[in-house]
C-alpha cells in the first residue's frame, strides 16, 4: 500500500543504467526470417518422407496384390488339372475291373467308400436353406440407432455348423455349403470377418444344400432345433433365413486328402 511504483519500471530503468536495449528492427527481422527458413526445412523434410513412405507402401501393395492374383490363378489351374486326372484314372479304373466278377464287386465297394467319403458329384432333389447376413445400418456410431441386435454381425460359423447338423440328422445322403461339399474333415469356420468352408471363403448369401427327400427333409429340419435357433435370429437379429425343396441339385466331390494316421476300432 505504500509502494505505488510498479517494479517493472525499476526493472526498465536498471536495464537502461546497464546500457542495454531493445533489439533493432533489422536483428528481429534476420532471426524471425531464419526460424521460418528452419521451419520451412523441417516441413520440407517431413513432407519428403511422408511421401516416399506412401509410395513405399503402395508399391508393396501392388506387390501382394499381384502375388495373391499369381496364387489364386495358379490353384485354379491346379484344381482344373486334378479334376481332369481323377476323371481319367475313374475311366481307367473301371476299364480295368468292370471285365469279370471280382472286379465289379471291389468296383461296388469303391463307390460305396467313395460315397460315404463324398468323394465324388452327387445330383438329385433336396432342399436349400439359405442365410444372409443382415443389411448394414446407415451410423452405428450414432447410439439413438443402436438397436438390440446392432451388437450381432451376422451369420455365425455355429448358425451353419447346426444347420448342416440338422440337415444331417433329417436324412440328407449329401450337403454342400456355398458350393463346397461337405465330407469328413472338412470345417465351417470364421477368420475375421471371411467365411470358411474347408478353408475356402464362401461369401453371403449362404446356400446350404442337401441332396434327399425333399418332404423328408424339410419334415425332419422344421421341428429342429436349428430351424427354431435360425427362426429367433431372423426375429431378432434381421438376419436372412429361407427354406425351399429343389429337384435337381447338383453337389461337386469333397477333397480328397491322404490319411496319415489311422486306426482300427472295434471287431475286424
Amino acid at each position: 500500500m505504500t509502494d505505488h511504483l510498479d517494479p517493472g519500471y525499476a526493472a526498465a530503468a536498471e536495464d537502461r543504467a546497464r546500457e542495454h536495449g531493445k533489439p533493432t528492427r533489422l536483428g528481429a527481422g534476420a532471426w524471425l526470417a531464419a526460424g521460418a527458413i528452419l521451419v520451412g526445412v523441417v516441413l520440407g523434410t517431413a513432407y519428403a518422407q511422408a511421401s516416399s513412405s506412401a509410395s513405399d507402401v503402395d508399391r508393396t501393395r501392388t506387390e501382394m496384390l499381384s502375388k495373391v492374383r499369381a496364387a489364386e490363378t495358379a490353384g485354379h489351374t491346379l484344381a482344373t488339372g486334378r479334376d481332369e486326372l481323377a476323371i481319367r484314372v475313374e475311366a481307367l479304373r473301371a476299364r480295368v475291373l468292370a471285365g469279370d466278377a471280382e472286379g465289379a464287386r471291389v468296383l461296388d465297394r469303391l463307390h460305396t467308400a467313395e460315397a460315404g467319403a463324398a468323394a465324388e458329384p452327387v445330383t438329385g432333389p433336396g432342399l436349400v436353406v439359405t442365410l444372409t447376413d443382415p443389411p448394414a445400418r446407415p451410423d452405428l456410431t450414432d447410439s439413438s440407432q443402436r438397436g438390440p441386435g446392432t451388437a450381432r454381425t451376422g451369420v455365425l460359423d455355429r448358425d451353419l455348423q447346426s444347420v448342416v447338423n440338422a440337415l444331417w440328422s433329417s436324412g440328407a445322403e449329401a450337403v454342400a455349403v456355398g458350393g463346397v461339399r461337405i465330407g469328413p474333415g472338412v470345417t465351417i469356420r470364421q477368420a475375421g470377418g471371411a467365411m470358411l468352408v474347408d478353408n475356402q471363403p464362401v461369401p453371403s448369401p449362404y446356400r446350404v444344400e442337401a441332396i434327399g427327400s425333399p418332404q423328408a427333409l424339410e419334415t425332419g429340419f422344421v421341428v429342429s432345433d436349428a430351424y427354431l435357433r435360425m427362426a429367433a435370429v431372423r426375429d431378432l437379429y434381421g438376419v436372412g433365413f429361407g427354406v425351399a425343396g429343389a429337384d435337381d441339385l447338383q453337389l461337386p466331390a469333397a477333397t480328397g486328402r491322404d490319411t496319415q494316421y489311422a486306426q482300427e476300432t472295434g471287431g475286424s
